[in-house]
């Protein structure tokens, strides 16, 4: 089992997409985020970590959010950091 915390940055996500997409394109981008750097097939968000980039509504997600992420076999499960 691997353990590791992140800091993903999603401004450019904020600042490139429309509106009503950001929070949407925001948990794409943590998926793809933890799929390169943990060299995984599977990513899962908890549901902390959901609610944290929906708190302001789809159109205003947080600029960065701190993740933890542990993987077991070719499994990624991403859960709020803190």
């Amino acid at each position: 089992m691997e353990e590791r915390i992140y800091t993903i940055p999603l401004r450019d996500v904020i600042n490139k997409s429309v509106r009503n997409k950001r929070a949407p394109r925001a948990i794409k981008k943590i998926k793809r985020f933890l799929m390169r750097h943990m060299k995984a097939e599977i990513v899962k968000i908890d549901n902390e970590l959901n609610e944290k980039i929906w708190e302001r509504g789809i159109q205003k997600p947080p600029a960065r959010v701190r993740v933890k992420a542990v993987k077991k076999d070719n499994v990624v499960i991403a859960t709020l950091a803190e």
